[in-house]
Formats: structure tokens, C-alpha cells, sequence
């Protein structure tokens, strides 16, 4: 597995878009801290990670350089976590101004690059920016087996651990993991003094996944203020910690307003099985949106169907405010939601498909089909 794990690092999903757009643009990739960016970068400029070409802000040389402007003058350069430099933008926007003829540069950082940008986007109009998502299962095989869904359930799609695919290694990894995000990056970035309650936040918001997320119900765990409880879920999603989807409101049923439903993008900390699921699926629709969008300009959108009277769908994919298709999960391909009919007959969704983890592929009803979780991902050439 280590040796596939390398040898897919080289031909990961959004690597033939970044080569292409380096030619004429910056490229910045963002992502969960260790899904592999710095990887990607050294890859595509074919440097190794002691070259002059790499320059990362948390390694003090490298920042005394990048302060000094002792940038090499012939390389496409990688800039790593140059976003926790707070005059990140002016600097390469100078620097692409003056050499974006010769060379272009290759932008990484574990936090939205796209928020983190200390007032204004200076550097409009000189980027594309791609957000690397953890490998799954349209990455890790062309025709993926159930055997690779197994492991992707259990060790996640970051590489260390899905490499590894220890249980030992995995739960070091995910402490080591959640202790480098919220007590190093979040503050050198965020004005947080609550470290502690914060961590208590995260361990809370594992026992929420697949359910409407309640800001009442975290306020009175915590004791803290609904403002504080919003802020701190938004600087997660700003890390790359966690993700939100809102509800569909299709005009023809009393959908939900406001409930947001919320995810991890490293599913393996999830102990109950059902919601890991869930939270896989939603992370491989994430990457599917999130690449189309990046790489070609669609304005996509993840979210759920709900109504009023808790019928639910799991997710709804919209490409340009029109919706796609949905998609419900099941662990077992012996149950059926009732609620998949219910929603084809009242919304505007084309095709309802209920995905599983056995092996069963069948049509229930004219747009609504049952099938395997990999045989969709497959069908549907999914990233």
C-alpha cells in the first residue's frame, strides 16, 4: 500500500490542472494540513524539499529569506504557509508583477488561502486557486473495490495513515494532528485566547455528524454565547477542520430554513460506522464540487434536502443553482428510505440514488436507484 500511496502522489487529480495553469498564473493550493500540498508542489516543479526553490514561513531560515527578498531568480518557487505572514499578498503580488513572464510560483497553506487575506485580494485576477481534498475512492483506483472502501472508512484518505494502515499509528496520528491545528495554526492566525474550550468544541462536534447541527445545544455544553460558539465552528472551517452544508429549499415542500449539518474532512475520528459512512460520501461529493468548481468555473454547491417533518435526504449536488442529483446513505443494502420517492415526486432533483456498502445495484423507481458506494463513484467519474 506504501508504494501505491507514492506512486499515486504523482498523478493526484488536480495535478495536470495546477501544471497547466502554472504556465500563466500563480497556483495556490489549499487544504487540511498533511493531505499532502507540499507533496503535490515539490512534485510539479520536480524539486526536492531541501531546494532553494522551497521556501516554507514556519521554518526560521526560509522566513529570514522571504523577509530579506533573497529569492532565487530562476525557479518557479513553492511558498508554504506564507499565508501567516500578514503582508503574504503584497509581497507576491509584487513578486508575480515583476517575474510573471519568466517563472510563477506555487502558493501552499492548511488554512483558506482564499480568506486569509488580511483586506482585499490584492492578487485578483493573478491566481487560480484549487483546494486539495484527502484521497478517495475515484483517486485511489479507476474501477475501486470494497476492499478499498474498507480501508478508506477505517484509516481515512490522508496519506500517512492510509499508507500505514495501522491502528496504533492512525490514533497517534490524529492527536498529533488536532494538537498541531488548534494550538499552532489556529493561533498564528486567529486572536483566540480559549485554547481549551476550543478543543472542547471538537470533541463535542464528533457526536453531531450527520445530524442538524444545534448552536443551542453546543452553547449550553460549553457555556459560552451562540456568537462564540458560530466564530469558533467558522475558524474549523477555515482550517480545513470541519465543513457545513445548508438545506435545499425546493419550492414544492416545506423545507428547512437555517439547520446546517456538519462534517469532519478527516471522517476516520468518527467511532460510530453509519456516520463515518455519511461523512465519506459527503467528502467525495465535496472534492467532486470543489474540483469542477476550481479546475472549471462552475459555481457548485453541496446540500441537503429536509422538511419540516424530519423527511431527509442526505445530499443534493447543484451545479449553477440547478440541482443534479441526490444521494442517501445506508450502511446495509437491505433498507430502503421511504423518503427517496417522496422527494422525486415533489423536487425538481432528476436522479435520487441510494449508495451502500454491499453490493446490490438495482432501480427502485423511474430516477431513484440503489447501489454500491464504488460502482458510483465509478459510474459517475467522480475525483
Amino acid at each position: 500500500m506504501y508504494e501505491q500511496m507514492v506512486e499515486l502522489s504523482k498523478r493526484r487529480y488536480i495535478a495536470s490542472d495546477c501544471r497547466a495553469d502554472l504556465q500563466n498564473k500563480l497556483v495556490f493550493i489549499g487544504g487540511p494540513r498533511q493531505v499532502g500540498k507540499t507533496t503535490l508542489a515539490l512534485y510539479l516543479i520536480n524539486v526536492k524539499s531541501n531546494d532553494s526553490a522551497y521556501l516554507n514561513w514556519d521554518i526560521t531560515k526560509h522566513r529570514q529569506r522571504i523577509l530579506a527578498g533573497e529569492l532565487p531568480a530562476d525557479r518557479t518557487l513553492i511558498f508554504d504557509e506564507i499565508h501567516k505572514f500578514a503582508r503574504w499578498r503584497g509581497m507576491l503580488k509584487g513578486y508575480y508583477d515583476e517575474f510573471a513572464s519568466a517563472r510563477s510560483a506555487i502558493v501552499t497553506g492548511s488554512a483558506r488561502l482564499d480568506h486569509y487575506r488580511k483586506g482585499g485580494d490584492s492578487l485578483l485576477g493573478r491566481y487560480h486557486y484549487y483546494r486539495l481534498h484527502p484521497y478517495s475512492l475515484g483517486e485511489l483506483s479507476a474501477s475501486p473495490t470494497k476492499s478499498d472502501l474498507e480501508s478508506l472508512l477505517i484509516y481515512g484518505g490522508f496519506p500517512e495513515p492510509l499508507s500505514k494502515q495501522n491502528d496504533r499509528q492512525l490514533r497517534r496520528w490524529q492527536l498529533e494532528r488536532q494538537t498541531r491545528v488548534i494550538n499552532e495554526d489556529l493561533i498564528s492566525l486567529e486572536k483566540v485566547s480559549e485554547v481549551s474550550l476550543l478543543e472542547l468544541l471538537y470533541t463535542a462536534l464528533l457526536d453531531r455528524v450527520s445530524s442538524p447541527l444545534s448552536l443551542q445545544s453546543l452553547r449550553e455544553d460549553l457555556q459560552v454565547s451562540h456568537d462564540s460558539i458560530r466564530r469558533w465552528i467558522t475558524i474549523f472551517d477555515n482550517l480545513y477542520l470541519t465543513f457545513r452544508l445548508s438545506p435545499f429549499g425546493s419550492p414544492k415542500i416545506r423545507a428547512v430554513k437555517k439547520e446546517q449539518k456538519l462534517y469532519f474532512w478527516d471522517w476516520s475520528v468518527l467511532k460510530d460506522e453509519g456516520a463515518r459512512f455519511e461523512n465519506l460520501v459527503a467528502s467525495q461529493l465535496l472534492k467532486y464540487c470543489h474540483y469542477r468548481e476550481d479546475s472549471e468555473g462552475y459555481s457548485m454547491e453541496l446540500r441537503y434536502l429536509r422538511d419540516t417533518d424530519k423527511r431527509e435526504v442526505d445530499f443534493v449536488v447543484l451545479q449553477d443553482s440547478k440541482p443534479l442529483f441526490a444521494v442517501e446513505c445506508k450502511l446495509s443494502d437491505k433498507d430502503v428510505s421511504p423518503h427517496l420517492k417522496y422527494f422525486k415526486d415533489r423536487t425538481e432533483v432528476p436522479q435520487f440514488l441510494q449508495v451502500h456498502t454491499g453490493e446490490k445495484d438495482y432501480e427502485l423507481f423511474k430516477g431513484v436507484r440503489v447501489m454500491p458506494f464504488q460502482r458510483f463513484v465509478s459510474e459517475f467519474a467522480l475525483p
